[in-house]
């Protein structure tokens, strides 16, 4: 199974239809929220979504306030519940395992002299502001498909895509899973999972290592070979972004609240920050895609403490823009997929103070020191490609 995103081009009516759908969405999610909270306070028993949904598309036909909702797909609707009653089970879930309510919304409340709802609970489902969330609904599994450069979809008919990638034409020859629409800074994307045919790899009998850091994003060792892929947050394309950034949210302090122009400022800042995720992602996927395609029997990373690394204030941004969370993410599915090992090492094995050739220990070594120097043997190494050696050769010891 594997996860595709491809962009919509619709036509101006295809559009209209598209914001009915995820304003339906919204609404209904909304609804069953508030329907399912006044029963509570009733003292009413929870209802299943399977009971919520039937009840408002019974409103559909009986209550002039909800005519509208028959303009759109009745999936649309159906799927936002469904979507509530899954937000509902994990609610539940985190519940049984103790803690009701986080400590700010405790301090909150006694710095305020309010009183605590079930609504504050730790994961309890949250109304979707207009302008606050991403406009999105659900389609139907079977009602998807592609046809001639275009997305069928149930009420909105066939919609142009914009994508490098051939799926299978036709109603019956393809089958998509949880397709989605979402409306995602001034884009429509059209997201879904399909099943793709396993590939058969060949691979080699050596490993790699791979160390994480800042001042590079990965330094690999390849059969003893040296592979460095940079930080790219330190290129000038990031660093133009991060200034517009500034310039921006300077401009959103000081406009007027509750403005148009305020809410123009704040879709820009919204749009720089997708930019700037996107560009990071690519990056993660480009780098997570050379180091698989070296087709080793086994690569070895690091079992980083980033929350622990988080608290140092001096390191604390520059960690966060290299996620190294995602990095493994990316590099576990991958892995997974190609029959690779894929071997965490222990997170107090010393990597980077371990000399690669003699394995004496240097505890002096500190974050300021690029090079490894040996007092045992005399090695002179950079340190990222030290430890990425010691990590090629790990064996969990």
């Amino acid at each position: 199974m594997k996860g595709f995103k491809v962009r919509l081009l619709p036509t101006e009516e295809q559009e209209k239809n598209l914001w009915l759908n995820a304003s339906a969405a919204r609404f209904s999610w909304n609804w069953g929220l508030g329907y399912q909270m006044e029963r509570f306070k009733n003292g009413e028993p929870f209802l299943s979504a399977y009971d919520l949904r039937k009840h408002l598309l019974s409103l559909k036909s009986s209550d002039e306030n909800f005519y509208w909702l028959n303009e759109v797909s009745s999936k649309a609707i159906a799927f936002a519940i469904l979507d509530l009653g899954t937000a509902y089970k994990r609610f539940f879930a985190l519940q049984k395992k103790g803690k009701k309510f986080s400590d700010n919304k405790r301090k909150y409340a006694a710095r305020n002299g309010k009183s605590l709802t079930p609504y504050d609970m730790i994961g309890h489902p949250k109304f979707k502001k207009k302008g606050l969330v991403t406009p999105s609904f659900g389609q139907p599994n079977d009602m998807l498909y592609f046809t001639d450069g275009c997305a069928v979809l149930l009420k909105i008919g066939r919609v142009k895509v914009q994508t490098n990638l051939v799926f299978p034409q036709g109603r019956t020859s393809g089958k998509y899973y949880n397709p989605r629409v979402s409306y995602v800074n001034g884009k429509w994307i059209l997201s879904f999972s399909m099943g793709v045919e396993n590939q058969d790899y060949t691979l080699n009998d050596y490993s790699v290592g791979v160390d994480l850091g800042i001042k590079t994003l990965a330094t690999v060792s390849c059969n003893g070979e040296k592979l460095v892929f940079p930080n790219i947050n330190k290129t000038s394309k990031v660093k133009s972004i991060k200034k517009q950034l500034k310039m921006v949210q300077r401009k959103f302090s000081k406009s007027k609240k509750g403005s148009a122009n305020k809410r123009k400022v704040y879709d820009r800042i919204r749009a720089l920050y997708y930019k700037l995720s996107n560009i990071r992602k690519d990056h993660t996927h480009k780098t997570t895609r050379k180091v698989v395609d070296l087709l080793p029997s086994r690569i070895v990373i690091e079992d980083l403490n980033v929350s622990g690394m988080m608290k140092n204030r001096h390191l604390s941004k520059a960690i966060s823009e290299q996620t190294f969370y995602e990095f493994r993410r990316q590099l576990e599915y991958k892995c997974s997929a190609r029959g690779i090992e894929l071997v965490i090492a222990d997170r107090f094995f010393p990597s980077s103070k371990r000399c690669s050739c003699c394995g004496a220990i240097l505890k002096t070594l500190t974050l300021k020191d690029r090079v490894f120097n040996c007092p045992s043997c005399g090695l002179s190494l950079d340190r990222d490609f030290n430890a990425a050696l010691n990590l090629e050769s790990y064996t969990g010891k």
